[in-house]
Formats: C-alpha cells, structure tokens, sequence
C-alpha cells in the first residue's frame, strides 16, 4: 500500500510516497481502507514542525472516509462497512489519513448512513462536526438569530448550512466583498463585512460562532445580545490568548464557551448525517488531488486566492 510518511520536520517536499504492508488486525484495531479525506491547513503547520506533540516518522491526516477491511477480534463492525474517523490521536499520535490503509482504535471509528460519492463524503467528518457540535453547544432555537464569524471558512460554510436547516436566521462574515454573493446563495440572510477586525454591522445577534479567535474577541462578544451565547471554534489569526480583555465589560450577561471537538460522539454524529441527508446539505469542493499529488494538495490548501472550499484527497 501507499503511504505518505514524514520523516522531518520541512517544506512539501519531505511528504515522501513509500510502499508499506498492510496492516493487520489486532484485538481492539481495525484495519480501514481509506477512499478519501480533507486536507487541513493545520496539517500543513504539524508537516513544518509546529505541532510538538507529533513526532516523526508520522503519516499526518486527522480524518479519513472509508470502509472496514478487517476487522479487530471484539469490534462490531463488519467487513465492508461504510466509515469514518476523526480526530482521537489520528494522524498526530498514530499514523493518519495520508496513506490507502490504516489500523485504527475500534473507538474513534464511526460507522455511517451516507449513500453519496467518497468525495462527497470526505467533505463531511472534522469540517461539519465541529460546525455541528458549536451549534449545539451554543443552545439556539429555531427564529433565533446567529452569527458566523469566518464564514468562509469550511467550517463557517458548514455552519451556515446546517444553522439554516435548523430554522436560524443567519448572517455570516467575510472580509471580500466579491464573496458575498456566495454566502447569500449558500443561504444567508445577511451577510457582514469584517474589515481590519471589525464587524461592518451595529446589529446584535443571538448566538455567535467565531472562527477568527483571540485578537477580535472584544468586538465579537459586542454583537451578542445579553442572554445569548458566544462560541469560540477556531484560531485563524494565530494568537490563543485573549489580551487586554475586561470581563465585565464583554460578557456581562452572556454566556461564553469553546468547542473543542475532543469527544466525538456516536450519537451527535447520527443527528448529524439525518440533518444532512434529509435536507442534502454541502458545501463547495474547491478542488481534488490523488494521493500522489499530497504535496500539491497541500500547497493549494495555502492559496489565499483559491475558490471558496474544502480540498479532498482520493486514494483510487
């Protein structure tokens, strides 16, 4: 089988394809057949040595489509079964998605109901779970209002499609104009122009997801109503700690919180795929690589100037 190992820490070029056995089985690890997953830019920091917990050799990927091809001696699952894994040490403490099979701990696989293509089910695990489990965590109902900040993000994309199938009213953010368009077909209802770290709105919303983090958390937490819920997911602008922040100032009244995606659940995972399958909820594929092409799927996944959209990699 093929394998995309990291030797060290460096650029694309030390994603190295190597010819591996396939694994075997063990009393608690399956081995999978990996069809196809989404390339992160995260990933691309832990290829160039940002992530210390990873220590190489390692195949990187922390989320995988794809069908049990042999199952452990105490596992459930069957032969041939549909599934996917995310996050639990995949890829980081254990070889990950960037190779055609994996052996992987019979607890983070996750059986699906999913009847489409495996790219178009590579578009679903770590993007629209995180999504689905901010929404959640930020306890909205339907008439509510919400708003995304990142919401071009795959993440923001994913909230947005599913915030809607749930009945909220829904304004996401961008910081180019020209991409407002495609929020408003993605099915905003309004649509906020975040300039130099600032909401281009007086309006307050509900509930609020943040994708952008630490340095806009003050301007953020100013447009959630009292009562409501600020939720914070990612870290685009790169800082972790909130500086300067006065607590009674921002979050007098409201309720503040982070999802931080560690335990992934069974059952929030079958409400996930009903929410999806029922209402045929997607959000663009920006483009897809094959397994051979790892390093030009992780230059692309860099491009400030690429489409709107997720990156998926194939392994046919």
């Amino acid at each position: 089988m093929k394998a995309v190992v990291i030797s060290h820490a460096g650029g694309p070029e030390v994603l190295k394809i190597e010819e591996r056995p396939i694994p075997q089985a063990t009393a608690d690890q399956t081995v999978i057949h990996i069809k196809a997953f989404a390339v992160h830019r995260y990933e691309v920091l832990t290829r160039e040595g940002g992530s210390p917990s990873v220590k190489f050799p390692r195949v990187i990927g922390v989320e995988a489509v794809g069908e049990v091809y042999e199952p452990s001696q105490n596992t459930k699952l069957t032969k041939g079964q549909k599934i996917m894994v995310v996050n639990g040490g995949f890829g980081r403490a254990f070889d990950g998605s960037e190779q055609e099979y994996a052996l992987v701990p019979d607890d983070i696989i996750h059986p699906v109901t999913f009847d489409g293509s495996w790219t178009e089910f590579a578009n679903y695990p770590e993007t629209f779970y995180t999504a689905f489990g901010a929404l959640k965590t930020t306890k909205l109902q339907a008439g509510q209002t919400l708003l995304v900040r990142g919401g071009t993000t795959g993440v923001g994309m994913a909230a947005l499609v599913m915030a809607k199938a749930m009945g909220l009213k829904v304004a996401a953010t961008t910081r180019r104009e020209e991409r407002r368009q495609t929020l408003l077909d993605m099915g905003a209802d309004e649509v906020v122009i975040d300039q130099d770290g600032k909401l281009q709105t007086d309006k307050s919303y509900d509930g609020l997801l943040d994708m952008v983090g630490a340095p806009v958390v003050s301007d953020s937490l100013a447009h959630v109503n009292r009562g409501g819920y600020y939720t914070t997911i990612g870290l685009l602008a790169g800082e972790w700690i909130w500086k300067n922040f006065d607590p009674f100032e921002n979050i007098g009244g409201k309720y503040v919180t982070a999802f931080d995606g560690v335990d992934i659940d069974d059952g929030i995972i079958n409400e996930m795929f009903k929410l999806i399958n029922e209402n045929h909820l997607t959000i663009p594929i920006a483009k897809v690589f094959k397994l051979d092409d790892i390093q030009a799927a992780q230059e692309y996944i860099m491009k400030h100037d690429r489409p709107m959209g997720q990156v998926i990699v194939t392994t046919d």
